[in-house]
């Protein structure tokens, strides 16, 4: 997903270019000592001026910047910043409310920090009435000023399509524009647009440089990316042993992506020792923040009963989640699950559901199954035609178990594409 780090160049320029008269300043719009305690609780490492006081969100002391940025702006009511590190404190401490108000008054008087928030709160609706291109619009004064939060959240704007046209070129200078700034986020996000080619050139060496530079830092994103790109083998030598490590990182913060990556690891012996209960462990904690994919991972151990004590209709309930959560493998298990009466009584219904909503995002285990459904006659008039096109289509995805019984049906006479 991109080329070596030194090679890269910046597409956009000096970020000093992007700087604009109406945009506050920092650093020469305050000199009380009140305010300076203010800055050095709640500033942003990546405000000018503020880079060696600064501290990302999650690391504020939220009471004592509160308490030091009210001082502050009763010593100073007309500081913008002041306003805008008061509204950044109150929205560390989960306090929306008190900071919407103030984040719109420094956002007015141009502070980076309070654009870039407000901004993200208005393209999610959170707290605010959701206006994602006037948010779009408050992070594309940010990241013009050269702030990189505002620069990685309009490069995920353009990724998405969130306020502004879908523009895979504009995420990724966006992102890049962070990420040389040092931005761990940034550098997962513009790592994965050269994984998968979007906005850059498909680069697996470069994907894997930006994950390394987000790694180092301990960005768990990056850290899953990586770990992923050496256990596929992208672009350099499958390294399971490292891949582990990354995903243990990752886990140990407790990202979702993580657990379930190292719980597949654990489950099969891949870069660790094989340890089927831990892996159960590891896919419950990721199951628990609602991974589909974990919980249809945890699923299969229940139904097997390898880890953990065999629970059928334990594995019913978590197959039934991933499935609604957009897992169709766990979608096919349902069904398999509701056709055997395994967990549950035989419900031909529940099983048809359950199997065409996999056949009908093109799962070709999905497919086949409806073909068995329809040949044996399960629950619906028995439709050998019908059976032969479901066959085809999953015999078509290369998957042998249909093409077989496609054969069985015509005689040895199949054709797959």
């Amino acid at each position: 997903m991109k080329t070596l780090i030194g090679m890269l160049v910046n597409p956009i320029g000096l970020l000093g270019l992007f700087a604009t008269s109406w945009l506050l300043p920092l650093g020469a719009a305050h000199a009380g000592p009140a305010a300076d305690a203010c800055a050095a609780a709640a500033a942003s490492q990546y405000e000018i001026g503020y880079e060696s006081i600064g501290r990302e969100s999650w690391q504020i002391d939220t009471e004592a910047a509160i308490a030091a940025c009210t001082r502050a702006l009763k010593s100073e009511p007309a500081s913008i910043e002041v306003k805008g590190w008061l509204a950044r404190s109150h929205f560390a401490a989960g306090d929306t409310e008190s900071a919407v108000p103030l984040l719109e008054e420094a956002a007015e008087g141009g502070h980076v920090v309070a654009l870039a928030i407000l901004g993200d709160l208005l393209i999610t609706g959170d707290g605010v009435s959701q206006d994602m291109e006037r948010g779009a619009e408050m992070l594309m004064r940010a990241a013009e000023a050269g702030y990189a939060p505002a620069q990685n959240s309009l490069g995920l704007s353009y990724d998405f399509g969130e306020g502004v046209s879908q523009d895979y070129a504009e995420a990724a200078r966006w992102y890049r524009a962070a990420a040389e700034q040092g931005m761990s986020k940034a550098q997962s996000n513009l790592g994965l647009m050269y994984q998968e080619g979007l906005g850059a050139p498909l680069d697996y060496v470069a994907a894997a440089a930006w994950f390394e530079r987000a790694a180092a830092q301990g960005d768990a994103s990056g850290q899953v990316n990586l770990g992923k790109i050496l256990q596929d083998g992208l672009g350099q030598e499958v390294n399971l042993e490292r891949a582990a490590e990354l995903y243990s990182a990752a886990a140990d913060q407790g990202d979702m992506y993580g657990q379930n990556n190292l719980g597949f690891l654990l489950e099969n012996g891949l870069g660790v020792e094989a340890d089927i209960a831990d892996a159960a462990e590891h896919y419950r904690r990721a199951a628990d923040q609602g991974m589909a994919l974990a919980k249809h991972n945890l699923a299969l151990l229940y139904e097997d009963g390898r880890g953990v004590k065999q629970d059928y209709r334990r594995a019913l309930e978590l197959y039934r989640e991933a499935a609604e959560g957009g897992e169709m493998r766990a979608a096919v298990n349902l069904g398999l699950l509701y056709l055997d009466g395994n967990g549950t009584e035989i419900d031909y219904d529940e099983a048809l559901k359950w199997t065409e909503i996999a056949a009908e995002s093109g799962q070709p285990i999905g497919l086949n199954n409806m073909g068995h459904i329809y040949e044996n006659g399960l629950g619906v008039e028995i439709d050998l035609a019908l059976a032969r096109q479901y066959y085809q289509l999953a015999a078509d995805q290369g998957y042998q178990l249909a093409a077989d019984n496609l054969a069985r049906m015509t005689g040895g006479k199949t054709k797959t594409k």
